[in-house]
């Protein structure tokens, strides 16, 4: 869709720098905590990187800035005209609550709450001020029309780090990136940020599935922050590496060097929206209706909006955390860990079948699954022929 406003004055003259700097001094009066400006030519260096990683099957089924790279490399399919691209960034560093023990799931940082509104909010109304200098200017944050990690290191705001984040000098990596495409004519960056990893690669001993197969270079079929929201079959050899993260992977992040050590001085200066916080209950999730999961955790991307894949993601952390003697509690009582996986190696759903037969078998409930073997879906009956293979965890594990 194109942009496009009327004028009824001519516009302001955007090229002194004046202007630019009172721009940005109102973006960082908004509470953005860095903004910088890059030309809306074509994101060349990015459509090369997004056809090499389509080509070598590394972005997985991915959609997102995939999907249709000659938009999301091209500032002008989204505005005509466009000349320049202010971008900016906000922390989402927040101090982490200690574990508050039992079954509980972890929630990545970024999804822990609603960061892309207040960043939408702060651009809208920098954008407000440019259409009222005569000038389009349409915000895109967290949307598939810019490759917003690009355009951020062009407009000078960070590096490119080993794991394919932008770093910001002084800063780190806990930052939500959003963009403003318009017809404004704005003076550049004078060069990007230099880069910081050195020989550093932290990030890469520290991925728990060794995702990250090159500098910058990540393989979605491993990472774990996209195969928990990738739909279908959860793959059997990440599972255990899974943990008890429901939903994205901080790893690549909390063991980088500039944000360990320079996070803490970012806390977001503009309130997030709440969210679902760092942790989520698993029994809990695991008995609430769709509504409920939706209504909860409804700002995250999920498949086809399908709270399915939550319990999926789910059903496997049961199997990794939950005691292994949390079953019967004497002959006639069954504890909430064997009720649930009852339930859902009875479910009407097969692919929520197939991972409660891993959940019970890694538990040592082998026998909870033998009626299985015959199950009537083809792909529940491949899971439970794979059992052998399931590492069983014990009571020290």
């Amino acid at each position: 869709m194109v942009h496009r406003v009327k004028r009824n004055s001519p516009p302001v003259d955007t090229t002194d720098p004046a202007y630019l700097e009172s721009l940005l001094q109102f973006a960082r009066e908004l509470g953005l905590d860095r903004v910088g400006v890059t030309d809306a030519s074509p994101l060349s260096r990015a459509r090369v990187a997004i056809d090499d990683r389509k080509a070598r099957g590394l972005s997985d089924t991915m959609g997102f800035t995939y999907r249709n790279p000659s938009r999301s490399t091209d500032p002008n399919t989204a505005v005509e005209g466009a000349r320049s691209i202010i971008v900016a960034a906000r922390s989402y560093h927040s101090d982490q609550p200690d574990h508050p023990g039992g079954m509980v799931a972890r929630v990545a940082r970024y999804a822990q709450d609603d960061h892309y509104t207040p960043l939408r909010q702060a651009l809208q109304k920098i954008a407000l001020r440019l259409r009222a200098d005569g000038y389009r200017a349409v915000v895109f944050a967290d949307e598939n029309n810019l490759v917003d990690r690009e355009v951020a290191y062009r407009a000078g705001l960070g590096w490119f780090g080993k794991n394919a984040n932008i770093l910001l000098p002084g800063a780190g990596s806990f930052f939500s990136l959003g963009s403003i495409v318009t017809t404004a004519v704005l003076a550049p960056a004078a060069q990007p940020a230099p880069d910081g990893c050195g020989t550093c690669r932290a990030c890469f001993d520290e991925c728990p599935t060794q995702a990250i197969v090159a500098d910058g270079v990540i393989d979605a079929r491993r990472c774990l922050a996209w195969l928990v929201q990738k739909s279908g079959i959860f793959p059997r050899e990440f599972r255990v590496a899974l943990g008890d993260r429901l939903y994205g992977c901080d790893d690549c992040q909390t063991s980088c060097p500039p944000t360990v050590r320079l996070h803490s001085r970012h806390q977001a200066r503009i309130a997030p929206v709440a969210g679902p916080g760092a942790f989520v209950d698993v029994i809990e999730l695991l008995n609430s209706s769709n509504e409920s999961l939706l209504e909860k955790f409804g700002s995250w991307y999920l498949a086809e909006r399908d709270p399915r894949w939550l319990r999926r993601n789910a059903l496997i952390i049961l199997g990794n955390i939950a005691p292994v003697n949390n079953f019967a509690e004497n002959n006639s009582v069954m504890s909430p860990v064997e009720q649930l996986l009852r339930r859902y190696l009875g479910d009407i759903d097969p692919m929520l079948r197939l991972h409660a037969v891993w959940a019970a078998v890694r538990l040592g409930r082998r026998d909870l699954v033998e009626s299985l073997a015959v199950d009537a879906d083809e792909s529940v009956r491949d899971e439970y022929s794979q059992i052998e293979s399931i590492p069983v965890r014990t009571v020290a594990s």
